[in-house]
């Protein structure tokens, strides 16, 4: 008997085609793409994609902390990692000092490969993200000699106008909630925001959307400089 109420196979399906188109209009502007079908496989991918001895910076990314990049890496023993946004168990930076996390911050620029996710990318190739501090969008696009990009299925958005909505509607809102609730920022919790759940286009000392940057691919002397490996999967904020 066909169950009706498993949309498991549509979905895969559904994933795959928005994925292609992606992935085909990434690689039209000099960034390769690649489609993994789940975190597990997105782990694959992307530790294929770094070499031993490499030196790898991250940036603050819900996504890449939900494929398990890091601590694969960590158990490897194979590679340095700069992380500036580390944090102990109890979700409170390690660097706790702002002077101390902004040196470790500027060591990403020198970086063999940095790990990020991004905000939304548009079915034509374009990836869309805003940045409170501006630390994540400059080193997608200078410094680090690599950039790797996770990116869950669900950050597939129809252009930029529609990206620049999410980020402000979605990604904004539930970040500053996560800073507040899992990281102990109460000056966070203070964004209108956080508070109802969706952008009012505030001037709050703490905004977060301060720094919005659109990469429309690249040239061809940096082909595969930057990279995407896009999942099948929910991921992120």
């Amino acid at each position: 008997m066909v169950d009706e109420t498993d949309l498991s196979q549509e979905r895969k399906w559904f994933y795959q085609q928005q994925a292609k188109t992606v992935v085909d209009n990434l690689g039209k502007k000099n960034i390769p793409a690649w489609y993994a079908s789940n975190r597990a496989e997105a782990l694959s991918t992307i530790l294929a994609m770094i070499p031993p001895g490499a030196v790898v910076a991250r940036g603050d990314s819900v996504t890449v902390d939900q494929i398990g990049v890091i601590p694969e890496l960590v158990k490897l023993k194979q590679n340095r990692i700069i992380d500036p946004m580390e944090r102990d168990a109890s979700g409170s930076y390690v660097h706790a000092d702002i002077e101390q996390r902004k040196k470790i911050v500027r060591e990403t620029f020198s970086a063999d490969i940095f790990l990020v996710g991004t905000n939304a990318v548009t079915l034509d190739g374009k990836l869309v993200n805003t940045d409170a501090w501006g630390n994540r969008v400059s080193a997608m696009i200078f410094g680090p000699e690599k950039v790797i990009i996770a990116v869950g299925i669900n950050k597939i958005v129809k252009d930029v106008d529609e990206g620049i909505a999410r980020i402000h509607n979605v990604a904004a809102p539930l970040n500053a909630a996560r800073h507040f609730l899992k990281h102990h920022r109460a000056d966070f919790g203070d964004l209108p925001c956080a508070k109802i759940g969706r952008c009012v286009n505030c001037n709050h000392d703490w905004r977060m959307c301060r720094y919005t940057v659109i990469i429309e691919g690249t040239t061809i002397r940096e082909k595969g400089r930057i990279n995407v490996v896009l999942v099948g999967e929910e991921l992120g904020i």
